[in-house]
């Protein structure tokens, strides 16, 4: 990687990193690759001499070899552990297996590396630990100067954001933000009146999409007594409420062409008609408008005016998706399990922590719902999680196995939990398979490099695929062609249905349950 590159993307000029080994050309290799992020890095030939490091100054990641001389990377770990709990731990081996992997991960460290590691495995591992520590040390501290207390922005296309925002905040412009659902439009819109000289008037908020064009307007310029059905008393609306404030106009994009005539014209002439009035009310606002549709496309269609459009964007704000910025994913997941901790009162229980298997899954998700989508997992799996680290099982995604490191955590011995892991793959594996190949059996067979007997008595679904055949012979009293094409039902399926198909003839609907079948061929 270009330290330049890796420099100007990440700001790791806070951290301190100590690296143990005592072999000299991997202690200042692995410094060098580390210093690359900006971050200020030590080094010690021994465990006596990290000691002694750690006592003298503050550091907030050791990495660290396991065979040393004198006091080992193991001792380093408990000892680090028993008097700097905070600091994290990343063990590095050439010799590692399995039994100390876990017993290192058990007793607190971090990560475990193997030699001879890979340098992108280090830096990401580094950029995912960093942002984490950032992120914990600012909720501990309260904001910094340039962060908001209520927005977390460790990575630098936020701080871009947030830098625009300072800007445009004091001057009375209208304001376009886009951005995908999920992705904090209306926290951005909430943060430039905060940071204006407005902040003490109101902010109104409307989601253009919940409502029809005589609501909206009734909303927007309010009406008078009589206006129409139900209007018993003379209201105001948003925009001569706001008195000064902040409109927010949610999902702008999904005004009718009518309306936003209608909304042009507040713009341009800062009056505003309510229903059933004969005279213009003037107003005093600052408008701030969101859409996640791309608002030149749709004036290019004609379904938005022009007009309006360059109205509405005198400055322009494009909030990144969260996979666009995934470094922010640690940091963003600190901050949400310490506010779903305090807001769901957890009785005096200890606040669970994100395990190294959990973090690594969620920065290998696709965030469709963004930063709402990560909201709701933490909070999730801090209900789910019943012990001190939320595991990947816990996040709720559909897609996941259980890792060695999960099943050696709930008590299963190392031939159970390999076994386990095993047909797990194995199920995965074929019904992966079968789903490349349509559901034929002989495509999956060669795809696999298996003998389709091999294949047959591999475990997929509830049971085995000579299994769910037999069940289905059986059931349907129907002939199997040898080219069958069979759809096999997921292993969490809660009705157990299928579909079966071949050359000869086709049983294109959804066949029963087996057992609701069985009962119904009985009776």
């Amino acid at each position: 990687m270009n330290p330049q590159s890796a420099e100007t993307r990440w700001d790791f000029d806070d951290l301190q990193t100590l690296v143990v080994d005592d072999q000299q050309d991997v202690c200042r290799g692995l410094a060098r690759l580390i210093g690359q992020t900006g971050c200020r890095t030590e080094t010690a030939s021994s465990g006596e001499e990290a000691l002694c490091k750690l006592r003298q100054d503050h550091f907030d990641i050791v990495f660290t070899d396991i065979m040393m001389e004198g006091i080992s990377g193991e001792q380093l770990l408990h000892e680090i552990k028993r008097l700097w709990p905070d600091i994290e731990v990343v063990m590095i081996t050439g010799h590692g297996s399995i039994e100390m992997a876990v017993s290192c991960l058990q007793s607190g460290a971090s990560h475990f590396i193997s030699k001879p590691f890979n340098n992108q495995e280090i830096l990401a591992y580094f950029k995912q630990s960093g942002y984490r520590i950032l992120s914990r040390r600012s909720l501990e501290n309260g904001p910094s100067r340039d962060l908001s207390q209520r927005i977390v922005a460790v990575d630098p296309r936020m701080r871009e954001v947030l830098s625009l925002v300072d800007q445009v905040a004091p001057r009375n412009v209208p304001v376009l933000i886009e951005g995908a659902s999920g992705t904090g439009k209306e926290l951005i819109a909430r943060e430039i009146h905060h940071r204006s000289p407005w902040r003490e008037h109101p902010f109104l908020a409307i989601n253009c999409i919940a409502l029809p064009d005589t609501s909206l307007e009734s909303e927007l310029f309010g009406y008078k007594r009589g206006a129409f059905t139900g209007a018993h008393r003379d209201t105001k609306g948003l925009f001569e409420q706001a008195a000064g404030g902040t409109v927010f106009l949610d999902e702008v994009a999904s005004m009718s062409l009518s309306f936003q005539g209608k909304l042009l014209r507040v713009l341009q002439e800062k009056v505003i008609r309510p229903l059933g009035a004969s005279a213009d009310v003037p107003v005093q606002y600052r408008l701030i408008a969101s859409t996640n549709c791309d608002l030149e496309a749709e004036v290019r269609h004609r379904e938005f005016r022009e007009d309006l459009f360059y109205r509405l964007q005198v400055v322009k704000i494009r909030l990144p998706s969260l996979n666009d910025r995934p470094d922010s994913i640690p940091a963003l997941t600190a901050y949400f399990l310490k506010r779903a901790v305090s807001e769901l009162a957890m009785n005096g229980e200890p606040a669970p922590e994100i395990s190294p298997a959990a973090m690594d899954r969620l920065m290998a998700h696709e965030w469709r719902g963004n930063v709402r989508e990560l909201e709701n997992t933490i909070y999730r799996a801090v209900v789910i999680c019943r012990g001190d680290k939320i595991l990947p099982s816990h996040l709720g995604f559909s897609d996941d196995a259980a890792t060695g490191y999960e099943l050696a955590v709930a008590g299963l011995t190392y031939e159970e939990g390999k076994q386990k892991a095993v047909e797990s793959f194995q199920r995965h594996f074929v019904e992966i398979t079968l789903k490349r190949t349509g559901g034929n059996i002989s495509k999956a067979a060669l795809l696999s490099g298996l003998t389709r007997a091999a294949l047959n008595h591999a475990p997929v679904g509830n049971g085995t695929i000579e299994r769910h055949i037999r069940l289905l012979k059986d059931l349907t009293r129907w002939p199997v062609p040898a080219d069958a094409v069979l759809c096999v039902p997921r292993a969490d399926s809660p009705s157990g249905k299928g579909r079966l198909s071949g050359t000869t003839g086709v049983c294109s609907t959804p066949l029963p349950s087996y057992k609701k079948r069985r009962r119904t061929s009985l009776s």
